[in-house]
């Protein structure tokens, strides 16, 4: 695989082979769909965004004390170019990597990884249960409470904003736009009436 590109197949395999928990797998294809979403605002490599996306928390289910650092020994265990291992390492930035967000894809990934999961939590807790009706306002509202999804890393989405020069609202209008996009494999269409 050295000398090509992996597929977005290769990739869900992947995961699914790591992971079996069903959240981790719904975030997984939430980042996927942001990272997508982004690569096409910028004239990117869709594919290879995704693809990353997909694969950024490979290790996390089985391997969390080693997060990270256990992708990208089973990436290159896979033969995948550096330049996605990389990627994959840096959104641990300070975390749990040394590995600095350089490339516009990589900061994407560092903003949105914790961004997903604050509006996955955000729509979770509206009465449709759906992130179809979310928007940036109520995920700002829920931002200040420091005690609503406390897993959060609200200083790592900032610091990802500030890499890209983006507000964050942006960036939080960008996410939820991308994750509507893939509303029911994420399991957040919930119930929301989308006639009018």
């Amino acid at each position: 695989m050295a000398d090509r590109e992996p597929t977005r197949d290769e990739a869900l395999a992947l995961l699914q082979q790591y992971n079996e928990n069903e959240a981790l797998i719904r975030h997984a294809l939430a980042v996927e769909a942001v990272m997508r979403h982004a690569a096409r605002q910028r004239g990117a490599d869709e594919v290879k965004w995704g693809v990353i996306g997909l694969v950024h928390d490979l290790d996390y289910e089985k391997f969390p004390d080693q997060h990270c650092h256990k992708t990208a020994e089973i990436l290159r265990e896979q033969g995948w170019p550096e330049e996605y291992i990389r990627a994959v390492l840096s959104h641990g930035w300070g975390i749990c990597t040394d590995v600095e967000p350089q490339s516009d894809l990589e900061k994407v990934l560092y903003a949105m990884d914790e961004l997903t999961g604050l509006i996955a939590a955000t729509a979770l807790v509206r009465p449709s249960r759906s992130v179809l009706d979310v928007k940036p306002k109520s995920v700002k509202k829920k931002w200040k409470e420091k005690s609503f999804a406390a897993g959060v890393n609200r200083e790592v989405i900032e610091k990802g904003a500030a890499m890209l020069g983006a507000e964050l609202g942006e960036l939080m209008a960008d996410a939820i736009a991308a994750m509507r996009e893939v509303a029911d494999e994420i399991g957040l269409k919930g119930q929301v009436d989308v006639s009018d």
